[in-house]
């Protein structure tokens, strides 16, 4: 068994990960960018440190953040430079991620996390930070998925509940969710911890040391612009390589701009969920806001959560 996958085994066993410290005034956040390239954003930048200045915090914004290199933020080596740096830092509190788009992959395994673990920080960030996400719950720390520098739009009061919620996760204040209806809920109750994240990322970590051990655990998936059978294709992926066979539950989050092919899949989304997982009896729960809309609320990766989920609703409750 690898270092990774033995600490996660470990982790699992004891079924809790470490958590790294809440923030509190004074402390450094860095702002990084481990994938796609940020044209034309300095303006959300600026505002995401304002946002964490107007919190008493500190912002370090890594060197090559705004760096180009075709499709990249800055070359593999030098996007790699700036996470390396900030998981090195002991002075920064968390790292933020500018955005996603794709490139976590390409650098996850140039970093050394020996530092890191003398001082552990949030990582933060959702949709291709999957990947990296995946790589701090091997190690056996939790990190927040929530939204990147880029979310922040001149109008902010279309986000208010995706800041608030970003703030309470940062600084350790209770999180709970209630869910709309969904009648398409596979009702029950599960406790465990959350994992998860981009259904594409996950897909593409299996067979890999990055890939996560669901055993235990209650998975949440999102996606953005794929096609019906694409998502069904991944999730049978998932399901053939074991990924849902001691999985406690599953929370749906956005699945959006769905793209429409020639021949039509046939049915909702949810029900493509549903038939692609119906070889298992655990409560499957939709509508988490969480993903790539606007309304996209923090939740903490590897911190337990009871979810209750019925044809009127869903809880969802973070375990102190």
């Amino acid at each position: 068994m690898s270092s990774v996958n033995a600490q996660h085994s470990n982790s699992q066993t004891s079924n809790k990960l470490i958590q790294p410290e809440y923030l509190k005034a004074g402390d450094t956040v860095a702002i990084v960018a481990p994938s796609g390239i940020l044209k034309k954003r300095e303006e959300e930048v600026q505002d995401a440190i304002a946002l964490l200045e107007s919190w008493g915090l500190h912002a370090k914004v890594g060197d090559h953040v705004f760096s180009q290199d075709n499709h990249f933020a800055g070359t593999d080596a030098q996007r790699a430079a700036d996470f390396q740096k900030a998981l090195d830092d002991p002075t920064i509190s968390a790292i933020w991620c500018a955005q996603g788009g794709y490139g976590s992959v390409r650098i996850v395994d140039k970093l050394d996390y020996t530092k890191f673990k003398q001082h552990p920080k949030w990582l933060i960030g959702y949709s291709d930070i999957t990947g990296l996400h995946n790589q701090f719950h091997n190690l056996g720390y939790e990190s927040i998925h929530a939204m990147m520098c880029i979310s922040l739009k001149k109008d902010v009061s279309e986000i208010q509940e995706t800041i608030a919620s970003f703030k309470k996760a940062i600084f350790g204040e209770p999180l709970s969710y209630t869910l709309k209806r969904s009648s398409y809920n596979r009702t029950g109750k599960a406790v465990g911890p959350l994992v998860g994240g981009n259904l594409t990322l996950l897909h593409t970590m299996l067979g890999s040391e990055t890939s996560i051990d669901t055993s235990g655990d209650i998975l949440f998936i999102e996606e953005i612009g794929e096609y019906k059978y694409h998502i069904d294709r991944m999730l049978q992926s998932l399901k053939r390589a074991g990924y849902f066979d001691n999985c406690k539950g599953v929370l749906v989050g956005d699945m959006s701009n769905l793209r429409k092919n020639t021949t039509l899949w046939g049915t909702s989304i949810e029900q493509l969920i549903l038939d692609a997982l119906s070889d298992y009896d655990f409560p499957i729960a939709f509508h988490m806001p969480a993903g790539h809309e606007k309304d996209n609320r923090a939740m903490i990766l590897g911190r337990t959560i009871e979810m209750t989920v019925t044809k009127e609703g869903t809880t969802v409750v973070f375990q102190p």
